[in-house]
């Protein structure tokens, strides 16, 4: 049983795992059973990226809902009747939370009956078998598997297969949706299935999808690593023209989409989640014209903001390639912060739509220099130095990261020196050997050559207070017996060169002046 939390763990970003964490935490205090499930569980287990998280309640989850909202999520589209809520989590992560429920179908084709129920009917009344997985992460259960319909082994063997032979006579939607998964996993439909498809073609129910169902299927397109796959599907079996009449022959713009998935891939490294919705329903309909591409968002029932947003994506564009292009963006550091605040679809849009060779090198520079730099900036290295967390702190590292912008900080040693200086901590002066500092002690006359010379003042001091005595009492001078006795007092032998000195300074000292002298003298 853990072996699938190890792997959805592993395989989760720091963002998806805090809201994993959050989900768990409130479903325990709330008492009630949550599962993870569809669309996240078989990406988990077939190696796909985990684009979204969403989570399966045993009862109602408006509570949850509400508590996540306060954590910083944005409810996007609610139904109270299903309890289902498409959810953007804190941490900018995409996913929903509904309510375990069964659908009930009077005859194949009818509305169904809701009814709330538990996890397993939920998993059985769902599309295909790949989307009716299952993880508990409920206490006592913590990653067990669900799969009644055996979806795992579809899994395995690269398939996409139906519940039921009324699949897609009871939603015919799923006509578009098989063939978004089969071209987005490169898996093939059962065969089974695959008999049903064709019957559910031939009656031509895909010309009677209704407009809102239509919508939700263009708007996961944008989710898709590549949807120039899904749409030429989507165009091989006649259901553009489920988007709008015309697109058949006008097609969408291929190209532009191409290019546009390729940027996301590009985006994606540098660590930027792209929402595509937007560019991508731009391209899905630009070879139409605005008329008929405002008819046709109208009939997939699009929400007035999002109709607004495409309807104002090229002037928004413009606005950001005319600001790029200024003197306002010429330093890098203001560069940087002006492209942090933008989008990062619209940075998408603007490399396919509009390119410039100034905003261009901006934006090259932001994902692949500046962003890094910002990233890696050395906050533990600043905490090793002692400098506590607060407006200072936070001062020293836009200042290391504007001269790093500059080219300047970018090996440690410059760095931590770097970090020094503007932390205002002074470099220790460095000390000198012990060895050196003897020896250049000695040589300029330091305390040891002036210990060397005092203790020579002091032997030569002795025998001359004994020749002055000598000569005042009449007795013989006894230089030599007072030299020998200070060195022997000393322990060492007295130098020649010192008696001779202090004999000399001795027979000074006692040399009577005047008549005296020379009596003496006779």
């Amino acid at each position: 049983m853990p072996d699938y939390m190890y792997l959805l763990e592993s395989r989760l970003s720091p963002e998806q795992r805090a809201v994993l964490e959050r989900v768990q935490e409130l479903s325990r205090s709330q008492d009630v059973n949550i599962y993870l499930s569809g669309g996240a569980v078989r990406d988990l287990i077939s190696g796909q990226p985990i684009r979204d998280l969403d989570f399966t309640v045993e009862g109602n989850p408006v509570r949850m809902v509400r508590e996540l909202e306060k954590g910083g999520a944005r409810t996007l589209w609610e139904s109270e009747k299903l309890r289902h809520y498409e959810v953007i989590f804190a941490g900018d992560v995409d996913g929903s939370v509904s309510g375990a429920r069964d659908d009930v179908y009077e005859k194949p084709g009818a509305k169904p009956e809701v009814r709330f129920s538990g996890i397993m009917e939920d998993l059985r009344r769902r599309d295909f078998s790949i989307n009716a997985i299952a993880i508990s992460l409920n206490t006592q259960s913590r990653g067990l598997l669900l799969d009644p319909t055996n979806g795992l082994a579809d899994l395995e063997k690269q398939e996409v297969r139906a519940l039921t032979n009324h699949a897609f006579t009871n939603q015919p939607i799923r006509l578009m949706r098989i063939l978004r998964y089969c071209a987005r996993m490169n898996f093939r439909m059962e065969s089974r299935t695959q008999e049903w498809f064709d019957l559910a073609i031939e009656r031509e129910l895909h010309k009677n999808l209704h407009g809102a169902d239509v919508g939700n299927e263009v708007r996961s397109l944008a989710r898709e690593d590549n949807p120039v796959a899904t749409l030429k599907q989507w165009e091989s079996h006649d259901m553009l023209a489920a988007i709008h009449p015309n697109l058949p022959r006008r097609k969408p713009d291929y190209d532009s989409l191409n290019k546009l998935a390729r940027m996301r891939g590009n985006l994606m490294e540098s660590g930027l989640r792209p929402r595509l919705n937007v560019p991508v329903m731009y391209y899905t309909l630009g070879r139409l014209k605005d008329r008929e591409a405002g008819a046709a968002m109208r009939n997939l029932e699009l929400r007035a903001s999002e109709i607004k947003e495409v309807d104002e994506l090229v002037g928004h564009a413009q606005k950001i390639v005319q600001d790029l292009k200024g003197r306002k963006t010429n330093a890098p550091k203001d560069a940087y912060f002006y492209l942090s605040s933008v989008l990062p679809e619209m940075i998408a849009f603007i490399e396919v739509e509009m390119p410039n060779p100034k905003a261009s090198s901006k934006i090259r520079n932001y994902l692949q220099k500046w962003r890094p730099l910002r990233l890696g900036l050395p906050v533990g290295e600043l905490d090793a130095l002692g400098i506590p967390r607060g407006p200072k702190f936070d001062k020293i590292i836009e200042e290391l990261f504007e001269l790093q912008l500059r080219g300047r900080g970018r090996d440690p040693e410059s760095r931590v020196k770097i970090l020094r200086n503007l932390a205002g901590i002074k470099d220790e002066p460095k000390k000198k050997p012990e060895k050196e500092k003897k020896r250049k002690g000695k040589e300029a006359g330091g305390p040891e050559a002036k210990q060397e010379k005092s203790k020579g003042e002091t032997v030569a001091a002795t025998p001359g207070a004994g020749v002055a005595k000598s000569v005042s009492g009449g007795e013989k001078p006894a230089v030599v017996a007072a030299g020998a006795s200070a060195t022997k007092a000393k322990g060492k032998p007295a130098k020649p060169g010192a008696e001779r000195a202090s004999a000399k300074r001795a027979g000074g000292a006692a040399k009577p002046k005047g008549r005296a002298a020379k009596s003496g003298r006779r």
